[in-house]
């Protein structure tokens, strides 16, 4: 499967489970009535990756006022996002784990990087009926703007 975009804006968001970094389960289902940023970075440990997941964790209160849910993806292991996210000061933003099958939520909403192993960094949002509202991909050394995505919320 390549870099071909699987899913647009407008289309009904592919249902995942996927692992947080404290190993409980994630659905994006059971977040029906609410909506979900799935903010998508390449790997844990990285500068930009680090300043991506804490201005999740920043705008958390925003979010619960805009009855979204954040959570931060990538492929890397469980072990490897709890030691991050403690090593972040992360303790309200869930880091959800596509390790296994490798990447396979990225490859089911079009943001996988075959030739690197690893997601696009993009934030995608899902609103309350389970529809894709926004698909936004950015360079990856870029730091995604989260003023912007709580603009879009807001409107």
């Amino acid at each position: 499967m390549g870099n071909t975009k699987t899913i647009w804006e407008g289309d009904i968001a592919p249902d995942f489970t996927l692992k947080d970094h404290h190993n409980r389960d994630f659905r994006l289902s059971e977040f029906a009535g609410r909506r979900v940023l799935l903010s998508f970075h390449p790997l844990a440990w990285t500068p930009v990756c680090a300043d991506q997941m804490k201005s999740l964790e920043s705008q958390k209160a925003v979010f619960d006022g805009l009855k979204t849910v954040a959570v931060g993806v990538s492929v890397d292991s469980v072990p490897t996002k709890h030691a991050w996210a403690k090593e972040l000061g992360v303790k309200e933003t869930r880091l959800l784990c596509d390790f296994w099958p490798h990447g396979a939520v990225a490859h089911a909403l079009g943001v996988f990087r075959d030739k690197d192993g690893f997601s696009e960094r993009a934030n995608i949002v899902v609103d309350e009926s389970g529809r894709v509202v926004l698909i936004k991909v950015y360079d990856i050394p870029q730091l995604p703007d989260i003023g912007e995505i709580v603009a879009f919320l807001k409107k």
